[in-house]
């Protein structure tokens, strides 16, 4: 049985951006040539450098490159050199240089296949569209995106599921997204993985959001670097940036968030809505809800009662859903988490993909982990939670 990536990516295409540009000035991103950039997605207001189409499909270059993969057992293919000329050269043809798969969804199967792959949810590559600062123009671009995005699922036959992005900010706006989306035909949908700093998602004005989430068995997931915008008197200045510390503690971000659900009310007022963290990976969550469930009773340690409701553990198991790549030791803490709660995903075709090895890959990590277990977490529970 060939596995389901529940976590892979799109690179988005021109029309995602089309029209912005006359309706909201240099705020808006699109696509452009800049400097020895092609294809870049580009905001002029922040400046004149943009984020490369090409090197979000950074892993879909392996296989057209000289240089032999490197690859540690049980984990994804090293690293690329970023100033590698191989690289430096494919990335200068923009959309002509990528894999026809990340162009056209009828032919990512031809990606799939070679990765021995049944399937893939997918995620936006473009991650800013979740922090915008002006609302109008973040809702027009994520209605471009969900309409592109049907368009490119569509065409898949089948092998493709796109999880859509629902504006949350503007609440009004994400609950007609959310209800076109299941209209359209969506899986699932996404929400930044931080909440509006001036509204936490226990807030009442999200309530029929999560109602209609709930009511239509419809998964909102929470992604890696989909943040809300955050206003700079709200920004936290670190003492010392360290790219390594930071990529170590991504899973800080979404931390609160969970909480947010988890012990402020969202899941006790709706216990059948599902939750996804995803790409944050999961070996931290075993010791972390134990974090959680010592820091909601002494929250209530100087009160006349202690807390009765069900457990973080409880909670987690019941609606909370998060995927892994190489993550060994979330297997190893599997029955904490749940083995029906955890999903794997190949991030294909992003530099933290599996991907062309992936099956070699979930041969090393679910070693001496019994198939019953492996289905369940490459394939049987996304099918389950998205109805595939």
């Amino acid at each position: 049985m060939k596995p389901i990536s529940a976590d892979s990516h799109v690179v988005e295409g021109r029309d995602v951006f089309a029209g912005l540009a006359d309706r909201f000035g240099d705020e808006a991103p699109r696509v452009m040539n800049v400097g020895q950039q092609v294809d870049a997605i580009v905001v002029p207001a922040n400046g004149m450098r943009g984020v490369s189409v090409a090197q979000m499909g950074m892993a879909a270059t392996r296989l057209a490159r000289n240089k032999p993969l490197g690859r540690k057992k049980g984990r994804k293919p090293d690293v690329a050199n970023m100033q590698d000329p191989e690289l430096v050269e494919l990335f200068s043809k923009g959309y002509s240089g990528m894999r026809a798969g990340l162009v056209d969804g009828a032919r990512r199967h031809e990606d799939q296949d070679i990765d021995g792959i049944a399937g893939e949810l997918l995620y936006p590559g473009y991650f800013a569209m979740f922090g915008m600062k002006n609302l109008e123009l973040q809702v027009a671009l994520q209605k471009n995106y969900n309409d592109w995005l049907h368009d490119y699922t569509t065409a898949s036959n089948g092998r493709l599921f796109g999880l859509a992005a629902i504006p949350i900010q503007d609440a009004e706006a994400g609950v007609a997204e959310l209800e076109r989306a299941i209209t359209l035909g969506f899986k699932g949908g996404m929400i930044p993985c931080t909440s509006p700093v001036d509204h936490p998602y226990y807030d009442e004005v999200y309530e029929p959001i999560w109602s209609l989430a709930e009511e239509a068995q419809f998964p909102l997931s929470m992604h890696v670097g989909c943040s809300s915008y955050i206003p700079r008197e709200h920004r936290r200045r670190p003492i010392r940036r360290d790219g390594i510390a930071g990529y170590a503690a991504a899973q800080s971000a979404v931390q609160p968030t969970i909480v947010e659900f988890m012990c402020r009310g969202v899941c006790e007022r709706h216990p059948n809505l599902k939750i996804v963290v995803a790409e944050f990976n999961a070996g931290w969550i075993a010791h972390w809800l134990d974090r959680v469930d010592q820091g909601l009773q002494r929250e209530y340690r100087n009160t006349a009662e202690s807390f009765s409701g069900p457990s973080p553990h409880e909670v987690w198991k019941r609606q909370f859903y998060a995927t892994i790549e190489d993550d060994r030791p979330a297997l190893a803490t599997r029955e904490f988490i749940g083995v029906e709660n955890l999903m794997w995903g190949s991030d294909y075709p992003h530099t933290d993909s599996t991907w062309p090895h992936s099956l070699d890959v979930l041969d090393e990590v679910f070693e001496g982990i019994p198939a019953e277990d492996r289905a369940k977490i490459t394939r049987e529970n996304a099918k389950r939670l998205y109805g595939i």
